[in-house]
């Protein structure tokens, strides 16, 4: 996102002086995607007897012969039309000199997905394996390198009138960028009838795509129907819409920033196929800023998934009633409970089960395990630290520690008048939100704990987990317990309780932690 200096510099080309490239960068791979078309066709044209602007640090500037390759894609959607813009570009390259890489496509199973987004996929894939394959070839850093496409202000106003039909936000009304990483678009601000005029002084030929005329398809009936009438109202009309294109595009940009500061706020755990946020922050965003955090988070545990307007809502409407959950595209699980919303990918689900556990709700873990808890009351007289003992060593737990242990239900925070009456007649009257509850998940990344015996001194628990000879193959499958998702280690289910909850002397109330192995 630009500052302003930069933005006048970009604009104006007065403000400031192009940074210089340097020797990478001149010879990087610059790949301009062709179909035949007039647009394409111009563009060819002009990086080889032109000056462009690539965004490599030069300006407008002549692109050097050897940096340019030509990539066209046969769809073999148009029948023998389609191998004729194939030969009509091995032609216009042969002309030039240029060399060529033609990839073949086919749509047999669109999996729900229009035809023109899915071709569009097969292009920019087919560019990107491109300029991977010539950077390492040429001994460039891909980050060198560019894929120019023929899009122009005609193009993007075409997109934008499409994204407002559908009822697209600011990243669909700011339609087609500039730049999209090595991704540039040097004809933006030009027209398609501009390129047409180009063509026809340089007595250069084009090809036509006879299904452009076809006005069922979405971005045809906008060209010949909807364009023509805005443009009797405003003869300036893809002027003014690449302008407001622009402003909501660095609007857009400035928006995605503040939600991608917001989101780090707001996580309170990560790991592999599960993102925990911070409920009630998320509550109090902005709802503009909030709809992009949830986008961006879910896009962090899959690139893939494309969310509509109506799963946004349908998780912000749990974080707004404070439970429930819902199923987002690929499979994604959104649950809302005790304050943080859980984002968990279908593989994250199949594995080790994160959650939360709740009294007398046995949780199910991986490896055909329970976890269960349930709160007990100290008789008076009774010795609560040689009961936990004895209750720890009653059985060996599938990791060959204890199955079951005893932890003092108020050193966890909870209050006495709760504790009583969960161990009374009267458990109902308890508030859910008052009862005893830990979080449970997998060990990660950084993990410490105070096992007990050390007194109260800190522990890895990579090293905790090493000394209990658990392989590293095994590790992501051992439960641990939490006090919240982002809270201490209670205990690391069948390996060790932690240090600051034990029982003694002082002991009333306990909170019982089992887990057992489910017998099938």
């Amino acid at each position: 996102m630009p500052t302003v200096a930069q933005y006048c510099a970009q604009h104006n080309g007065t403000s400031r002086k192009p940074s210089r490239p340097n020797g990478g960068e001149r010879s990087a791979p610059v790949v301009l995607m062709v179909s035949g078309g007039a647009d394409s066709t111009a563009l060819v044209l002009m990086a080889c007897t032109s000056k462009l602007d690539i965004a490599d640090g030069r300006g407008v500037a002549t692109i050097a012969r050897e940096r340019l390759h030509v990539l066209h894609v046969n769809h073999h959607l148009r029948g023998a039309a389609s191998d004729a813009d194939e030969a009509f570009v091995r032609d216009l390259c042969e002309r030039y000199g240029l060399p060529l890489c033609v990839e073949h496509a086919s749509f047999t199973e669109l999996d729900g997905q229009n035809l023109e987004a899915a071709a569009r996929e097969v292009r920019y894939a087919a560019a990107r394996r491109l300029v991977n394959d010539l950077s390492r070839e040429m001994g460039t850093a891909r980050s060198a390198a560019r894929i120019l496409t023929a899009h122009t202000s005609s193009d993007r106003t075409e997109t934008f009138f499409m994204n407002a039909i559908k009822g697209s936000g600011p990243a669909g009304l700011s339609s087609i960028p500039r730049r999209r990483n090595i991704i540039v678009r040097p004809l933006i601000d030009r027209t398609h009838e501009d390129l047409v005029h180009y063509l026809r002084v340089n007595d250069q030929a084009w090809r036509e795509d006879e299904s452009n005329q076809d006005t069922a398809y979405l971005r045809n009936f906008i060209r010949h129907n909807i364009v023509p009438l805005a443009e009797a109202c405003n003869a300036n009309l893809e002027r003014a819409v690449c302008a407001s294109c622009d402003i909501l595009g660095d609007e857009d940009a400035f928006m995605s920033q503040l939600a991608a500061t917001a989101l780090r706020v707001c996580m309170i755990r990560t790991q592999e196929g599960l993102l925990v946020l911070d409920g009630n922050k998320l509550a109090a965003s902005e709802v503009a800023v909030a709809r992009r955090m949830v986008r961006r988070a879910v896009g962090m545990l899959d690139a893939d998934a494309r969310l509509e307007m109506r799963h946004v809502e349908a998780v912000l409407a749990l974080v707004g009633a404070g439970s429930g959950s819902t199923t987002l595209p690929c499979g994604i699980d959104a649950r809302m409970e005790f304050g943080a919303l859980s984002l968990r990918t279908r593989a994250a689900c199949e594995e080790l089960a994160a959650g939360w556990i709740e009294l007398d709700e046995p949780f199910a873990v991986a490896n055909g395990c329970l976890l269960s808890a349930r709160v007990r009351r100290i008789v008076p007289g009774d010795d609560p630290v040689a009961l936990a003992r004895e209750a720890s060593a009653d059985e060996v737990g599938a990791l060959g520690g204890a199955a079951s242990v005893w932890v003092d239900a108020e050193s966890l925070g909870y209050a006495e008048r709760d504790l009583e009456g969960l161990c009374g007649s009267c458990r109902s009257a308890v508030p859910v939100a008052h009862r005893p509850r830990l979080w449970v998940d997998a060990p990660a990344a950084g993990d410490i704990m105070c096992p007990l015996g050390m007194s109260g001194r800190t522990k890895k628990l990579s090293d905790i987990l090493g000394a209990a000879r658990i392989p590293v193959a095994e590790r992501p499958l051992v439960p641990v317990l939490r006090t919240t998702p982002q809270g201490a280690i209670v205990w690391v289910a069948g390996v060790r309780v932690d240090e600051r909850f034990k029982c003694t002397p002082a002991t009333r109330y306990v909170l019982q932690l089992e887990m057992r192995r489910v017998i099938a």
